[in-house]
């Protein structure tokens, strides 16, 4: 449906330039949107898709091992976007104090994401409701340390910025002036907890981050902290038990339409496009990650099988296995500490995982090596475009 401008603009002055920032009128849409039978369709999709990667946390062993890693993932993902360098494989690195392959402050970033998403569920759990004061929480950890620590981490802007361009006259949107941020958010805030009236979490969700990004409430980390706000959503609204829908990647992937619709929102009012395009990437990704974690799940139960054909040194090997999948790259004296095992115990189980194709050394030195589970390393990175192994 068309509508007309879903806002209104404000003439502000920034850096000498005066420009029209926009300000959203609040949620929900007016008129409402309207519902047909397509996107009806699509929205039904995308909550059976969730329905099916949600039982995927009573279904796996030891879903925290699949959460750590499928967290990071995204973490790696949403990054990216925002222009980062950094692989899963240096995050994995970065925690374990090795060196990684790409310049610390990229690695940062990512490992502050991971640690933002940790606080926010956190909060969620302790139970603090999703808020204007759980997102600043959320926000001063994304931007805690490195590049982003010198942007008021936790605070909303109380200057202009813009999206795109060079500088605020030729930018691609301007978001609303400073002076209005916390109203728009205080709006926002309404809308998340059902006032005017309650909206379906999945639909709540879709609009929110539009709104969000439309506001662009903090000086940096709004497209990270927007697309968090989706996953923390979701999992407040008990859709998820657990945070795995993350849309980075398709997002990344139809990134110039991710835009277009953002834009057509704003200008025409076009809620169902955008709908639509969110309900896809929904059921996309929720049935990718239902994958991921069936064919972690089988990797781990094959290689359990062949370990336990090794006789009586399978124990201290399976010891070790274990400990791979909850940090897939590991050094011989992290494996110590984490198994209790020898050195020489450990060293020697390495060898038989070699042996077997499941570990690969990555260094090749004799001291500090490392080693990588790699299929599983492979399985959970699949649609990241920089390699799994950067290591020199």
């Amino acid at each position: 449906m068309k509508r007309s401008l879903q806002g209104r603009y404000k003439t502000t002055s920034t850096l000498g330039e005066k420009v029209k920032a926009f300000v959203p009128n609040p949620l929900p849409p007016n008129p409402p949107v309207e519902w047909t039978s397509k996107l009806r369709g699509k929205f039904d999709a995308a909550l059976l898709a969730l329905g099916r990667l949600d039982s995927v946390s009573t279904l796996l062993p030891d879903m925290s091992l699949f959460l750590y890693m499928y967290v990071r993932k995204e973490a790696v993902l949403s990054s990216m976007i925002e222009g980062t360098q950094s692989s899963l494989s240096d995050l994995l690195l970065f925690e374990m104090e090795q060196e990684p392959g790409v310049p610390l402050d990229d690695v940062q970033e990512v490992s502050n994401y991971v640690a933002a998403l940790t606080e926010g569920v956190k909060l969620l759990a302790d139970g603090l409701p999703l808020s204007l004061r759980l997102l600043r929480k959320v926000h001063a950890v994304l931007l805690g340390k490195g590049r982003g620590s010198g942007k008021t981490p936790g605070e909303f802007r109380r200057s202009q910025n813009w999206i795109g361009g060079t500088r605020p006259g030729n930018a691609m949107f301007v978001p609303p002036p400073p002076e209005e941020v916390l109203d728009c958010m205080a709006k926002l805030e309404l809308f998340l907890h059902d006032k005017p009236e309650p909206t379906p979490p999945l639909l709540k969700a879709a609009l929110a981050h539009v709104q969000f990004e439309t506001i662009h409430p903090f000086l940096d980390g709004n497209g990270r902290l927007g697309r968090l706000l989706i996953t923390l959503l979701l999992c407040e609204q008990k859709v998820l038990a657990q945070p795995l829908l993350y849309l980075s990647l398709y997002f990344k992937t139809h990134r110039r339409q991710y835009y277009e619709l953002l834009n057509q929102v704003r200008e025409s009012g076009n809620w169902e496009a955008w709908l639509e395009f969110f309900a896809e990437a929904v059921n996309v990704t929720a049935e990718q990650a239902t994958v991921t974690a069936s064919q972690l799940h089988a990797l781990a139960s094959d290689d359990q099988v062949r370990i336990a054909k090794l006789g009586r040194a399978a124990v201290s090997i399976s010891s070790i296995h274990n400990a791979l999948l909850s940090h897939p790259i590991a050094t011989p004296g992290w494996l110590v500490e984490a198994t209790g095992l020898t050195p020489a115990t450990v060293n020697k189980s390495l060898g038989h995982l070699e042996r077997l194709g499941i570990v690969h050394e990555l260094t090749y030195k004799k001291r500090n090596r490392l080693f990588s589970y790699e299929q599983y390393v492979r399985t959970i990175n699949d649609g990241v475009d920089l390699p799994t192994n950067r290591i020199t």
